[in-house]
């Protein structure tokens, strides 16, 4: 029989089994708040911005999540997911944008790896932001 812990006392501890359940709201890893379905609200926020500049257009093809492979010598290092990436026209030559939100702290070794691997295996400059 497996406990599902739905009688619990005051203490915490489940009147079925005896095992003290952390019943806690959990937190997200850097302490940020999710928001509309983003990571942070700094986030949200900025694709708030994006959403404008491209209603002026000053940006095209505005996407959300997108998903690299990164390979080195044709082996499969790992994936990266952008936060935004967009398509910006820059003295009549449209290049993609790729970007990611940021703050001291999730700015982590992985992450200044993964950006580098972007550049070096696909020649993408991720945008800090």
């Amino acid at each position: 029989m497996t406990c599902k812990h739905k009688h619990l006392r005051r203490d915490k501890t489940c009147k079925d089994c005896g095992v003290v359940v952390d019943i806690r709201p959990k937190r997200s890893k850097y302490g940020a708040k999710r928001v509309d379905g983003f990571d942070s609200l700094k986030e949200a926020r900025r694709y708030q911005e994006l959403l404008l500049m491209q209603k002026a257009g000053e940006i095209s093809d505005l996407q959300r999540q997108a998903k690299f492979a990164l390979r080195v010598n044709g082996i499969h290092v790992c994936n990266y997911f952008a936060d935004f990436t967009f398509t910006e026209s820059i003295m009549g030559q449209k290049a993609l944008v790729v970007e990611d939100v940021k703050s001291s702290a999730t700015r982590t070794p992985v992450f200044i790896l993964k950006k580098k691997l972007m550049w070096a295996c696909l020649a993408i400059d991720v945008r800090e932001t």
